[in-house]
């Protein structure tokens, strides 16, 4: 009986679903797999892509669907539902006198002086937000028990307005849930068929306007999670798949199915998180562990500082944002994720020319349906991929390989009437302008991610991944003044090899704040602790061995009469008394490396206690690869010059067949089924063993161009 030992990621992107089978003994001897693929995604029904992207590699590897183990999975789905309000029917039921925080927000304005300034919609409308009465202190203790008659015309209201998802968010129920606890066993008995969620369970800490803005986001697309999921796993059985169904987080740790459908808002940002998992690995094995992690596909492109080896863990987000770099402009979601920055420029991004004469890129997408015009699908706009064809950076009968033929005279059709003729321009001259804007904005994303974590960005070697990324990282380098670009082998499907490097790992909060330097109750933090310790143990032991699970401990610590906290780490002994010193210092530490100066002779207080459990990380070896030295040449393209203002012959490479120790020289073009790498002049191109393109960058200053 042949014994499973694949394993399967599956990435759904907004434009392509990108698929990677190996092996686990993968560049150990023997008969190791290592097949990826990438299909267009399907967005009226995602996971048609997911079942053919499978069945595509496995044919590959000459294997079946029922030798495959362990599917790990990650979709923009329930990202692109809050954003396009492609959720259910969501109310909220708030403690009296409080229904309208959630639209209040945040006293301040994200823009003082923009008059015209938006926020997002509350997910659930002012006249589907409900209230009771109920009153719990600070404290914990209850002011004013709940009064279940108040619930009863709410109950009515529900069914009279045909609500799919209630979100439960009552004052300081962190510090009390009795009261949640008890409206959802009453919704549960009496509204059955409708979702939802109590702020207590999900999001245990304070700030009322983030913590009902979790709530509504996670029980907004909770059903939706629930159907997809459940489907995805049946028709993944109905193929022959015997194994698990594991889904990434948006902390780059995995979760079992059932914890994922409770939970969908763990998961908006699992692709994005995944890419940034998979450079932090693959930093690792290269020496390397300080990266930019550079991800441009279809729809956006995002950036992550690896730092150390691991990407930083913020609890905060934002989703639907309203202005790309503007925060507070978006829905507040407090859940642990990696933290990055994520803009509207990708392959599918649409150039046009404003109001004022100006050219735009993004952050509209073609999407993959009908995705940019020389898909040949109807697209009737110019994307960052038509300039691309245009400029030579694409080979049009190697698009995916081969698989897809990309039309040319479309991509010059568009790009000559939509940008070029209005703004007097040439036809190359017009694509350039595209592709160098796209790179512009993606720089400046970077730039910004960095600064505001107190880094110089000019220090970091960018891993450049994603379906575009190895085309424009080289221009965006440039304009950073990196020393170096990584391209690993299979960068198109890199988001997905993140999958299968990623834990079993789940995060836990609760408040309890405390003044770290007046004394404390110890015990009652040890018994939070330990209490969310267990809850982990729990979680994680459904699908692994209890005794592989490790555990993180941290505090959400500021100065006294500061408005934000950041994430210390705490010794993993036991805390007392004893420690207050070591928990002092490293609070010290992480504020000083975040922003550079400490504010002495002030108090610290402690606010919320976090435990990360994790089960043990995957082995996954880089796949070995090396050609035959002499053998990678496949001819030279007319490429666009940005020094030169023309095309210029330049050679292009076979991926594939590239031998390790091959050294390589800009301008240069290197191919391989899911992207294209794009070389400028004066770069010096190296070839290890997994053939990893590694770039030594030009010395010179940064030029506004790039091949």
């Amino acid at each position: 009986m042949q014994t499973r030992t694949l394993r399967a990621g599956a990435d759904i992107g907004g434009t392509f679903t990108d698929i990677v089978l190996v092996s686990e003994d993968i560049g150990s001897g023997g008969r190791s797999v290592f097949e990826i693929g990438k299909v267009l995604t399907t967005p009226s029904r995602p996971d048609d892509a997911v079942l053919q992207g499978i069945a595509l590699v496995v044919d590959a590897a000459a294997a079946a669907t029922r030798d495959i183990g362990p599917v790990i999975h990650g979709t923009t789905l329930f990202t692109n539902a809050l954003i396009e309000r492609k959720g259910a029917r969501t109310a909220l039921i708030a403690t009296r006198g409080f229904r309208d925080a959630i639209e209040i927000g945040r006293e301040h304005r994200y823009d003082m002086y923009d008059l015209h300034m938006q926020r997002p919609r509350p997910l659930a409308p002012r006249h589907l937000r409900f209230e009771v009465d109920e009153r719990v202190s600070v404290a914990g203790r209850i002011l004013e028990p709940l009064d279940e008659a108040s619930l009863e015309p709410v109950i009515e209201a529900l069914v009279a307005e045909g609500v799919e998802a209630v979100g439960v968010c009552l004052l300081h129920a962190y510090a009390n849930p009795a009261h949640e606890e008890r409206i959802g066993a009453i919704l549960a008995r009496r509204l059955p068929d409708v979702a939802v969620t109590l702020s207590s369970d999900l999001v245990p800490e304070i700030r009322e306007y983030e913590r009902g803005s979790t709530v509504l986001a996670n029980v907004y697309v909770q059903r939706l999670a629930e159907r997809y999921l459940t489907r995805l796993r049946q028709r993944l059985a109905d193929a022959g798949h015997a194994g698990e169904l594991f889904v990434m987080q948006s902390n780059g740790g995995l979760c079992e199915i059932d914890t994922a459908a409770r939970y969908p808002i763990r998961l908006v940002e699992s692709g994005p998180a995944a890419g940034a998992l998979a450079a932090a690995h693959y930093g690792g094995l290269l020496s390397m562990p300080d990266l930019l992690s550079f991800d441009m596909g279809g729809t956006t492109a995002k950036a992550c500082l690896i730092v150390g080896g691991e990407p930083s863990i913020t609890p905060e987000f934002e989703v639907d944002r309203q202005y790309q770099f503007k925060k507070g402009s978006g829905l507040p979601v407090k859940v642990p994720v990696i933290e990055m920055i994520e803009i509207g420029t990708g392959g599918g991004s649409i150039a046009r020319i404003d109001a004022l004469g100006r050219l735009r890129v993004g952050p509209e997408s073609a999407g993959a349906q009908p995705g940019p015009a020389c898909y040949g699908q109807g697209g009737g706009e110019p994307t960052v991929t038509d300039a691309d064809l245009v400029l030579g950076h694409l080979d049009p009968a190697f698009f995916l390989g081969g698989a897809m033929t990309l039309d040319r005279q479309a991509a010059e059709r568009v790009i000559m009437e939509r940008i070029a003729a209005p703004r007097g321009l040439d036809l190359l001259e017009a694509a350039h302008a595209i592709h160098q804007l796209a790179n512009e904005s993606m720089a400046s994303a970077a730039r910004i991610h960095a600064v505001e974590r107190g880094r110089e960005i000019g220090r970091f070697p960018i891993f450049a991944f994603g379906g575009a990324g190895p085309v424009h990282a080289f221009g965006v380098a440039r304009i950073l003044r990196s020393p170096k670009v990584v391209y690993p082998l299979a960068a198109g499907v890199m988001s997905a090899m993140g999958f299968l490097a990623a834990p079993m790992a789940f995060d836990f909060v609760r408040t309890r704040p405390m003044a770290l330097d007046t004394g404390s109750d110890w015990q009652e933090v040890m018994q939070l602790i330990e209490a969310m310790e267990e809850e982990g143990r729990a979680i994680l032991g459904r699908t692994i061995d209890p005794a592989t699970i490790t555990f993180r401990r941290f505090a959400d610590m500021r100065y006294r009469k500061q408005g934000y906290e950041i994430r210390v780490p705490l010794p993993d002994d036991r805390l007392d008394a004893g420690a207050l010193d070591r928990v002092r210092a490293q609070f010290d530490e992480t504020y000083r490396g975040r922003y550079g100066h400490n504010v002495p002779n002030t108090p610290v207080d402690i606010v919320s206690w976090r435990v990360v459990a994790q089960g043990p990380k995957p082995s996954l070896a880089l796949p070995r690869r090396s050609g035959v030295a002499g053998t990678s040449l496949k001819g030279e393209r007319m490429a666009w010059s940005a020094e030169r203002r023309c095309m210029v012959a330049v050679p292009v490479h076979d991926r594939y067949a590239l031998a390790e120790g091959t050294v390589l020289h800009g301008p240069v073009i290197v191919e391989e089924r899911e992207s294209t790498v794009v070389i400028g002049e004066g770069a010096v191109v190296g070839v290890d063993g997994a053939c990893n393109l590694i770039v030594e960058m030009p010395a010179e200053a940064p030029s506004k161009g790039s091949l």
